[in-house]
């Protein structure tokens, strides 16, 4: 086994993806990227979630909001859904995994905040849940999936916004989720304090 030529393979079918996703996927981003920046000058806030990788990615993006991405500004608010384990745990004995996340949104969520629901399948039952909450609290749902958008691509509202990477692979989703989660973190960052690089 050749390892170099596999892992070279890997880096070459990451930038073909994200090279044949861009197109797809820039304006979409550019109108998420509003949509929260809107939502958080009016006294917003964003709920993340997601499984696995997902609930990793919904981390990332919640640091990056509450930290900095990449320059010094004001904390905005951002909550990973994905971190209380007493909550996850409880909810998950009591009801059932499926309800983790849309206890939260409900508890949490209010009209005008936006839910990042991130799942690479699109079929997560837990993120599925968290959206149908997300709406009844009047709340925009921003969407990642891949391949086909599953339920998720179903379920969403006309003024939702749906972030599909169409390829089959769950690697080269989740690569492409990263990098749409760096872009959020910048576009949020260039409309509240006019970052230019």
């Amino acid at each position: 086994m050749d390892l170099i030529a596999r892992v070279s393979q890997h880096f070459e079918d990451s930038a073909r993806t994200q090279q044949e996703t861009v197109e797809l996927l820039a304006a979409p981003l550019a109108a998420a990227i509003e949509t929260m920046t809107h939502s958080l000058l009016n006294d917003g806030k964003i709920l993340a979630c997601g499984n696995g990788g997902s609930a990793a990615d919904a981390q990332h993006f919640a640091a990056e909001l509450v930290g900095r991405f990449e320059v010094e500004r004001q904390e905005l608010a951002a909550i990973a859904l994905t971190t209380d384990s007493s909550i996850l745990t409880a909810v998950g004995n009591d009801y059932s995994f499926r309800h983790i996340f849309s206890r939260q949104v409900r508890a949490l969520g209010r009209p005008g905040d936006v839910l990042l629901a991130i799942s690479t399948s699109g079929n997560s039952g837990n993120v599925v849940e968290a959206i149908r909450a997300a709406h009844e609290q009047d709340m925009k749902v921003i969407a990642f999936t891949g391949r086909d958008g599953g339920e998720i691509g179903h379920l969403l509202q006309e003024e939702d916004i749906h972030l599909c990477v169409p390829v089959p692979r769950t690697a080269r989703i989740q690569e492409v989720h990263l990098l749409m989660i760096h872009c959020l973190c910048d576009g949020i960052d260039s409309l509240l304090i006019g970052v230019e690089e």
